[in-house]
């Protein structure tokens, strides 16, 4: 459950979350466990045999929304298909109305990173077709990478004439509601793959879209993409160093327009779509995937109500049909081969993180639930336009208010 959290000025109380006292609490006011891959016992990857109302059930527990986020094989297309039609008559049916969505991670990315690597592949159009129809039934985004089609991409040489560009994906997803999660990058041209990145968010505003909320999010900032500085601190012989490495960060001195120079191209183009509201951004405040002292200054930039935190969370040792194990000196699940597959931390623990590092009130309350709500059209009247978003952000409370 998400507890009432003291913040670190004179011992008020910032934010008091509960899960719903009773079955008729109206969960459209929830916080949204964004990226989420598994809870207790559950690797949503495993859809097949995906129990729906126990996720519901650990949600209403935990007091939070989830958009559970899965692995796709090739040949598992036709039984996500059956998954999206489950999810979406039994959402219909008022029977999971805590989970909010589905999203892919994958199957487009130019670099694996933790994602299984069979689960890595680049859909023809007819395969796309069928991913973008799942938009109908509730599939939220898909995490693709922006430099897929480039040379140093782990897919290149998989890619033929079948294979449609961005200028045909894009607007394909957006017309059912699909929206681009931009992440996975290669390090081989920062340049070239920021330039990409923007790219694809004017594919998709000038694309027609069929949601609400926002056209295009992303996996979260700072991690698996180029970048010029130290973004995380995961072992005692890091974080000996973290202090003097902040210090020399300057970190009050960052602005959006020194981003480019500070840490590089692809975040700080990120970090600007943000910031004008082109794109919702989905960082990780577990203190691993990112130092929180970073995560905090990047929010501080971009505006809390245009970030989200994402927890990428896994509960158990088993994730997209991977074997997973525990950091020693990390809560972080690593492959075999040392490469960080997921973290472990649920929304709770990140949103106490944020309050310890000084984001509280209406800042957090977007940055956990509103931003999400939103981005995602989970709260009424959301149309998509600026003065729309603007117009829900009031509209929005965390439970317990």
């Amino acid at each position: 459950m998400i507890e009432n959290m003291t913040g670190t000025s004179g011992g008020d109380n910032v934010l008091a979350v509960a899960a719903p006292s009773d079955q008729d609490a109206d969960p459209s006011v929830r916080p949204v466990e964004v990226h989420c891959h598994g809870l207790p016992g559950v690797d949503f990857s495993e859809f097949a045999r995906l129990d729906l109302e126990n996720v519901e059930r650990e949600c209403v527990r935990e007091g939070v929304l989830s958009i559970p986020t899965l692995y796709l094989h090739r040949d598992r297309l036709a039984d996500l298909e059956r998954f999206m039609r489950r999810y979406d008559g039994m959402r219909r049916a008022g029977r999971i109305p805590h989970v909010v969505g589905i999203a892919l991670e994958g199957p487009l990315l130019a670099s694996h990173g933790g994602t299984p690597a069979a689960t890595v592949w680049a859909p023809t159009r007819t395969e796309w077709e069928r991913l973008a129809k799942l938009g109908d039934l509730g599939l939220q985004y898909v995490v693709l990478s922006p430099d897929a089609f480039t040379p140093a991409s782990d897919l290149h040489g998989q890619l033929h004439s079948e294979h449609p560009g961005f200028e045909w994906i894009v607007p394909t997803l957006l017309g059912h509601g699909v929206r681009p999660a931009l992440g996975h990058f290669t390090r081989d041209d920062p340049l070239r793959s920021a330039c990409q990145t923007a790219d694809i968010v004017d594919i998709a505003w000038d694309s027609e879209w069929n949601g609400r909320g926002a056209r295009v999010v992303t996996d979260h900032l700072f991690n698996d993409m180029p970048l010029t500085i130290r973004h995380a601190f995961r072992t005692s012989r890091a974080r000996e160093k973290r202090q003097a490495t902040l210090a020399a960060y300057d970190l009050p001195g960052w602005g959006l327009d020194t981003m480019d120079q500070i840490a590089g191209p692809v975040p700080a183009t990120i970090m600007r779509e943000a910031a004008s509201g082109r794109i919702a951004a989905c960082i990780n405040f577990d203190g691993e995937h990112v130092d929180l002292a970073i995560a905090t200054r990047a929010v501080q930039l971009i505006g809390t109500d245009h970030a989200m935190v994402m927890t990428d969370r896994c509960d158990s040792a088993r994730l997209g049909g991977q074997e997973l194990a525990r950091g020693r000196e990390n809560s972080l699940w690593y492959q075999q081969d040392g490469i960080v597959a997921a973290g472990s931390q649920p929304l709770a623990q990140q949103m106490k993180n944020a309050v310890g590092h000084g984001i509280a009130g209406a800042p957090l309350r977007d940055l956990v639930a509103g931003t999400a709500h939103r981005a995602f059209g989970i709260a009424p009247g959301l149309d998509g336009s600026a003065a729309g978003a603007a117009g829900s952000a009031h509209q929005v409370r965390t439970p317990g208010e």
